[in-house]
């Protein structure tokens, strides 16, 4: 018998996602990022890993993804480019949509293949004239299934990700018969990239007269207080050059890289400790996770007869508001403490520069630029974007579903979020599944001489890591 409570709260969540991403056009940093992509080295896909305690029926599965791709017209959607980039890339609903192209199933013997065939699927790149999704379930392994989301930033970045695959899960095994539909629209008719780019120097004539305005009255603003015009300049500009620049040297055991080589690693341990050493700290989960991954490191550069005191670690700030579902956000560097060896220790110096950098005015540097690089040709961009120095190490922190949930009848056991490589020699991603924390791994393997190793010291890292909290 179901619970009706449980059945509640499916049916508004599943409600209130109908209007997830619902904005007609891409915003200045998914344009950027879209433009600029040099896919797989300056790429902008993620991969989710789904761990399902078993596989389950696939007549129920392709089923329930249909549903869902009704539910959130976004993925039922792609995007059209104005033919020069006087406006942002529009969404319009695909003609020829095809649920198989985008969804299918293959076999595998054990996990270690699996993710070698997430790996080698995250590499492949997106068809950009189709909806911006690919999904995978991956039956035959002997301890249950796993669903594998390949999704494009534009699309959804990795928190957007997360928080789309938990509203669409359920909370019971059994089907729930009524579920929501999204009412059906007529689809409108497909704006070609010529009158996108006309729409976009039409909207730009139409401002003018305002832009202008503007520009005359901060010119007036500078001519009568120059010298405070030019200081606030000068602290923005040194603000900037510290976002962007390396505060520790790159590892030499992890380089050089080519960024065309990712390898997948998920490791798992108990939430509730690593909270506690958080708290132990004086940090948030956060900071622990970013020790967590330099604890790892610090033994990886042991075994390998390394002494690097510190290296260049990129964190996440966000800048996103209560009603985002996670596109705005700042990279910024911090020096990771590899010499630390006591992991409260290690939390409190992460907390320490993590804080240093509220500080910083420039950490919206690329939403303020975006705008104006979006109107030049797509090279500029993607130069902009390696113009920063890249780190050894990016981490970041994702909150997943707090309570159980089910794929079409199957448990969601895990969800391991691996993200793309923008310059780094690995990137990092806890989600909070529950009580667990997942951690996905993407190592670019060329940067790495014994990716062995590099797990077995990781895992040793999330052992540490626990043990601190008693």
């Amino acid at each position: 018998m179901s619970d009706p409570s449980m059945d509640t709260d499916d049916i508004a969540r599943w409600a209130s996602v109908t209007g997830w991403s619902a904005t007609p056009e891409l915003t200045p940093m998914q344009t950027l990022l879209w433009r600029a992509e040099r896919h797989p080295v300056q790429s902008s896909t993620s991969t989710v890993v789904i761990d399902l305690d078993r596989a389950p029926d696939w007549d129920r599965f392709v089923a329930a993804t249909e549903w869902g791709t009704r539910l959130v017209r976004r993925l039922r959607q792609r995007v059209v480019e104005p033919a020069v980039p006087t406006a942002a890339p529009t969404w319009a609903d695909d003609p020829t949509f095809d649920l198989a192209y985008h969804l299918r199933r293959e076999r595998v013997a054990d996990r270690e293949e699996m993710l070698v065939h997430a790996a080698q699927m995250a590499l492949r790149p997106f068809d950009r004239t189709r909806p911006l999704w690919e999904g995978v379930l991956f039956e035959g392994m002997p301890d249950g299934a796993a669903y594998v989301l390949k999704i494009h930033h534009a699309l959804a970045d990795p928190l957007g990700m997360v928080q789309l695959l938990s509203m669409l899960q359920s909370g019971r095994r059994d089907h729930t018969p009524r579920k929501p539909v999204h009412e059906e629209v007529e689809a409108l008719p497909e704006p070609g990239p010529v009158d996108l780019a006309v729409t976009g120097l039409r909207t730009d004539i139409a401002s003018l007269p305002a832009s202008t305005l503007a520009t005359a009255r901060r010119v007036g603003t500078a001519a009568a207080r120059p010298q405070v015009v030019l200081a606030s300049a000068l602290r923005y500009g040194a603000s900037v050059r510290r976002l962007l620049t390396r505060t520790a040297p790159p590892s030499p055991e992890l380089s050089p890289r080519t960024g065309r080589m990712w390898s997948f690693l998920t490791l798992h341990a108990p939430i509730d400790p690593m909270r506690e050493v958080a708290r132990l700290g004086g940090g948030t989960l956060d900071d622990a996770a970013v020790a967590l991954v330099l604890g790892g490191l610090r033994r990886y550069h042991a075994r390998r007869g390394s002494t690097v005191a510190e290296i260049p670690v990129g964190v996440r700030v966000s800048l996103d508001r209560a009603d985002d579902l996670g596109n705005r956000f700042a990279g910024a560097l911090i020096s990771g403490p590899l010499a630390i060896e006591d992991p409260v220790d290690r939390v409190a110096a992460v907390r320490g520069e993590v804080l240093s950098l509220h500080t910083e005015r420039a950490l919206e540097v690329l939403d303020a630029a975006a705008p104006l690089m979006n109107r030049m040709p797509s090279f500029v961009g993607a130069s902009a974007l390696r113009t920063a120095a890249a780190p050894d190490a990016f981490v970041l922190t994702l909150p997943g579903p707090p309570r159980r949930r089910y794929m079409a009848g199957a448990q969601v056991q895990g969800m391991y979020v691996l993200g793309p490589l923008p310059g780094a020699a690995l990137t990092v991603c806890l989600v909070t599944c529950g009580d667990t924390a997942c951690i996905g791994v993407n190592v670019d393997g060329s940067s790495v001489a014994d990716l062995v190793a590099l797990e077995e010291c990781l895992t040793e890292g999330v052992e540490e890591m626990v043990s601190a909290a008693g």
